[in-house]
């Protein structure tokens, strides 16, 4: 198993759009998640800045291909074109990044 965590921004404008989806998040998105080996997935958001932290567990063994496996899923594609407005990358990410990853400094378990 392996701790993920990734930050992007939220547009503060599309902040309860976001919280919405969020709350009813679409049944085949989270059967997608669960597919790709993706456990205790949670998204903090961090306010007055507008940051959004993603942390989860990948429980897979491959997690490029099932990274690409999602990525190539209609019913994920459609969910990012609805989530991805209202978003925007870290003033820091490389060109053609979205959600930027985290180091992991620190765990206890």
């Amino acid at each position: 198993m392996q701790r993920k965590a990734w930050m992007i921004k939220l547009k503060p404008e599309k902040m309860s759009e976001y919280k919405e989806l969020h709350a009813n998040a679409w049944p085949a998105i989270l059967k997608q998640i669960t597919e790709c080996g993706i456990r205790n997935y949670s998204i903090y958001l961090r306010e007055p800045e507008n940051l959004l932290v993603g942390i989860y567990e990948y429980h897979g063994t491959d997690f490029e291909a099932d990274m690409a496996r999602m990525a190539e899923d209609p019913e994920t594609r459609r969910w990012w074109a609805v989530t991805d407005p209202c978003q925007q990358p870290l003033e820091s990410a490389e060109p053609g990044e979205w959600w930027v990853p985290m180091e992991e400094v620190f765990h206890h378990a």
